[in-house]
């Protein structure tokens, strides 16, 4: 018999459309493996590319991957001088970012501009979106998320991740970098609380927790074979950087048949931001 409150999960990789090689590790992981969806960043290099493997494969879920640091803007720099250099990029610094865009209020135009750029470039592409997310989680900064809930109808937000991981399972599952884990824990905790309420009011929907944010880029086999018995009833998000060189373990997670034979195991339904 099914059980009452299936597990279900969103297999999730961030950064498509960065390069060919994290572009081919996604398909590949999603052909080959767990993954169920992928968050595309449309400023970067390999954006073409990942949109034509997006529409050669159908059955993965394709978001936005909003971003407004250590990236490209889709506006020239004479249309928003305060958030990039005269290339176009901005700032790979996520702290300096961070305080600038909370307390410089005089950027909130330039950033509402950027972003409804980065929805509109993804709208064009005929993708259904899937879901909503940011670089290094900045969809949640108190600024650029309350210009997401003033447009989300605009804009056509319809699923957003609400990162959260549990601290607590973290540790049984991992050790070390403790300062990074317990900060981001409570950080994004922070920011979860205060954002569920205007996705409730907006019909917004979202999974109940994110894995793989305290893993900071170390979402490997050895890890994903400790959280799958774990996995709570409801719905879930993992998610991670799968790519053919630089993130390669993680690629190899999400191909790893004991992984898959565990999931299988399990009756753990793997799904996409569209199915919740």
């Amino acid at each position: 018999m099914a059980s009452p409150d299936p597990r279900r999960l969103i297999v999730n990789a961030d950064d498509f459309g960065l390069s060919p090689s994290v572009n081919a590790a996604v398909i590949r992981a999603h052909r080959e493996g767990i993954l169920t969806s992928a968050s595309l960043m449309v400023n970067e290099p390999g954006f073409a590319e990942a949109v034509k493997l997006a529409k050669e494969n159908p059955g993965i879920g394709i978001g936005l991957h909003l971003t407004l640091l250590m990236g490209h803007a889709a506006l020239p720099p004479e249309e928003i001088p305060d958030l990039v250099n005269a290339r176009g990029e901005f700032s790979n610094s996520p702290v300096g970012v961070g305080l600038r865009y909370f307390f410089k209020r005089g950027l909130r135009e330039q950033l509402r501009a950027e972003i409804h750029a980065q929805f509109e470039r993804f709208h064009a592409t005929g993708l259904r979106l899937d879901h909503v997310n940011g670089h290094l989680h900045l969809h949640l900064h108190p600024a650029i998320f309350k210009i997401l809930m003033a447009d989300a109808e605009k804009l056509r937000i319809r699923h957003l991740r609400l990162t959260r991981d549990c601290l607590t399972r973290s540790q049984r599952m991992t050790n070390g970098r403790w300062f990074y884990r317990v900060s981001h824990a409570a950080i994004y905790a922070w920011l979860s609380r205060r954002a569920r309420a205007p996705l409730r009011q907006r019909g917004i929907r979202h999974a109940q927790i994110t894995f793989g944010l305290l893993q900071d880029s170390r979402v490997d086999e050895d890890y994903l074979l400790k959280l799958l018995p774990e996995l709570p009833a409801g719905d879930s998000e993992l998610y991670s950087h799968p790519s053919l060189d630089k993130f390669m373990p993680e690629f190899n997670a999400l191909i790893s048949p004991r992984v898959r034979e565990l999931v299988s195991k399990l009756g753990i339904q793997l799904i996409r931001y569209q199915d919740l």
